[in-house]
Parts: C-alpha cells; structure tokens; sequence
C-alpha cells in the first residue's frame, strides 16, 4: 500500500507537498483504516479545489513519477541495439511564476509497504530530475521490525553508492557491475535494473505497475477507455455475466450483450468488435437489443470503469483517477468510493485517489476528514495540498467530525474554491 507520496517543483506546486494515507487519531469510520506493514493506512484519498486550483497536477505528478520509473531504461537520443529510436525523456515542468524554481530540480519520492515471503518490509524510492536529466536518486528500505530504513543505493549524478550489509547484497552482484557501466543520465537505477532481469529492482519497478492513472477530464482518454473491454469478454459468457451484474447495481433494464466480429473495412478502421446492450422492460418484460455505444455516456464510463475497478480491487494497487464525477451521478460516485472503503469488498487493500467538484461526496457517514484534501492557490500562483483532518478555521479551531463538511465547503470555510466576480461577456448591455 501507498503511505506516502511526496513531490517538489512541479507545475503549480512550488513547495515541498505531501499526500498522506497514515491514518490519524480521529475516531470516525476506524473500519476503514487497514493494517499493513505495522502502518494504519487509508484507503482513499479525495481532492478537492476550485478550476485550476491544481488538483489534477497532483495526478499528473504521480503519473509522471509512474511513467518515469516504468520507461526511462528506454530514454536517451542515441539507437538502441535493434536500431529502433530510444524514447524521448520525459521533462518534468517546474513551477513557472518564480525565475529561481526554472533552473531547479523536479523531486518524487513515494514510501510504500509490501507484503513479502519474509513478512512485511516497507520501502521509500525518490528521485529529482532537471534539465540534464536525473540528478539524485534512493532507495531505502525497512523490515516491520526494524526502527529505521537501511539504504540500498543512493545516486549522484551517474555515480551509485551502495548501500552495507543485507539491503544492498538484494541486487545481484553482476547486475550492480553493469548498472555502473551503462547507466545514462536519463535513465533510473530501478528503471534499467528492472530491464536487467534483477528480481529486487524488478519487485520496485512492479510496483509501479499497479499505478493505473484515468483522465476522465480528458476527451480522448475518456474515448480511448470507454473503446476498452475486459479481458475475455469477447469469448466468455462468464466474464459478459460478471459484467451484467456490475451493472445491476445501477441499471437493471440491461440483462445481456452480445458481441460480433465486424467486417473487413471496419477493422481497417480499428474497429473489429460490435457491443449490443439487451435491454428488459420492467412492465412487459418484453426484451430488446441495441448498439452499445448508442447507450448514455455515463453508462459508457461505467463500463470503461469495470476493467479497471476489477483489477484494482482483485489485486490491490492504486486507482488514480482524474474528474471522476465528470457524467456520473453521485450514487454512482458514491457506490464505487463504497467499493474501496468496505474491507469486504476490497480484501487486498487498494487505493483510490481521485479528484471531484461534487460536494455531495464530502460526508462523514463515508470519509473520514484525513481522506479528504484540497488544494488552494496562493497570491505567487503556488498550489497548498493540505487535508480537512489539519485544516483549522480561523479561530485556529480544528474541524469537529459532526460538521456540514459540503454546506461549510460550499460556503468557502474550508478554502479551496473558485472566487466569482461578475461576467462581462461581449455582446452585454
């Protein structure tokens, strides 16, 4: 599980900013807190603030870090042995309104638990990147008995320092030789470890795999998932089966698909499965068929949401998603925040973060107040994250668990939304 996320200089966020799933001494909703690793963790953490107040560049920030550490072994301008072109590295976007913060280093550090052979062991794994490429980068790790964290390497530049004794010998000797003969300014230790076959570093850069980010503000993301279909769909009653009864949860009328190979010139056009919905009317019971992609968009969202909530919750992992109200209702949003915080239905501990302009969802019957966060920019254009659970009014009062948390937020007690001056549009008297 994610304790922790931390970042620095990137985008709006000028500041050292934290996002934290340790749970705190508040007493509300406590079946949701998981035990792991020794650690009291949450399964949810909820973002919200106004229209650019910067919620989506903590998304961005943890998928920059995800995507840095899965494809960097891969990034450089020379050719790789195939001949084929290496990735270009990706450029991490300092905070723009202050001179100093361009010339400084982006810096991403993540703490997680695992649960291993040998009991659990936590981990922290941070690196910066700048102009240049990566400039530091570290890995520590921890057994749940120990009270600090060992170092396995910590990087300069391309110089790698190993850690002493257990922590450093989980990588193979032969694999710490080539580390420091081929490692590129561009590229991450764990990142060509992991590509070098090493189980240790392989295990650290898996488990940024199970960090699967959505854009739903985007269109053509949102059109990109909503084209997806679980995996044997196509060929499996069972797995259509399962599907309809997600479904059942909040669209009964649909009681099947059925799913047909398209012709030649459709798969030249990339498409080469047909979706059609059977539909059942409640008073007549009278059956009928249409086009899946004739359904509502938020019907259509559901379904591109399946695979992923499936996955997410069977495995564990880490949920990330972006406008995650964008065209569904708040029962919806409602029944899958449900879905992670009721341990019987999320027996492996995944997580959800996600951000969200509807208030509705910021109630004590189902988050607590370390669950939710906002995001408020400063008079510099720098992004604070900070959560309900450290919030205090302005008579430095803590916020009591049996609030109005969506009245008083819609009234600006908490910060974190838009201030509405009128509208001069042209064309006005």
């Amino acid at each position: 599980m994610l304790i922790q996320f931390r970042f620095e200089n990137f985008r709006s966020f000028r500041d050292d900013t934290i996002l934290d799933f340790t749970a705190t001494k508040i007493t509300e909703n406590s079946f949701q807190v998981r035990k792991a690793g020794g650690e009291s963790l949450l399964p949810v953490a909820a973002l919200y603030g106004a229209n650019a107040g910067g919620k989506s560049n903590v998304v961005d920030a943890l998928d920059f870090m995800a995507e840095y550490v899965l494809d960097s072994f891969a990034y450089g301008d020379s050719l790789k042995d195939d001949g084929d072109r290496r990735l270009t590295a990706r450029r991490a976007e300092p905070f723009a309104f202050e001179a100093s913060s361009k010339e400084k280093p982006s810096s991403f550090e993540v703490y997680f638990t695992i649960s291993e052979e040998d009991g659990w062991r936590s981990y922290n794994y941070g690196f910066t990147v700048g102009k240049a490429g990566v400039e530091e980068e570290w890995l520590n790790c921890k057994a749940r008995t120990a009270r600090e964290f060992s170092p396995v390497f910590s990087r300069v530049g391309q110089a790698v320092e190993w850690g002493r004794g257990k922590a450093f010998a989980r990588v193979v000797d032969a694999v710490r030789e080539n580390l420091s003969a081929s490692l590129e300014p561009e590229v991450l230790v764990v990142s060509l470890g992991a590509k070098l076959k090493d189980p240790f570093l392989k295990k650290m850069r898996d488990w940024f795999l199970g960090v699967r980010v959505v854009d739903f503000g985007s269109p053509f993301e949102d059109c990109l998932w909503s084209h997806r279909v679980p995996v044997g769909f196509d060929s499996d009653e069972r797995v259509r089966e399962d599907v309809v009864r997600y479904f059942s949860a909040f669209d009964p009328s649909i009681v099947g698909f059925r799913v047909e190979e398209t012709n030649i010139e459709e798969e030249r056009r990339g498409r080469r499965l047909r979706i059609f919905s059977r539909h059942e009317n409640p008073g007549t019971g009278e059956r009928v068929e249409i086009p899946f992609e004739c359904e509502s968009d938020g019907t259509l969202k559901m379904f591109a949401l399946y695979p992923m909530l499936q996955l997410v919750l069977r495995r564990g992992g880490i949920l990330v998603a972006d406008e995650l109200n964008a065209k569904l209702h708040p029962h919806l949003v409602r029944g899958i925040l449900l879905a992670f915080l009721n341990p019987e239905t999320n027996g492996h501990n995944a997580q959800l973060v996600f951000t969200c302009h509807d208030p509705w969802q910021l109630s004590h019957s189902s988050l607590r107040r370390d669950e939710i966060w906002f995001t408020q920019k400063d008079k510099s254009g720098a992004t604070e994250l900070y959560s309900l659970a450290d919030f205090s009014d302005d008579g430095d009062r803590k916020i009591r668990k049996d609030e109005n948390y969506e009245k008083n937020y819609m009234l600006g007690k908490y910060g974190a939304v838009p201030e509405i001056f009128s509208f001069d549009l042209p064309g006005g008297n």
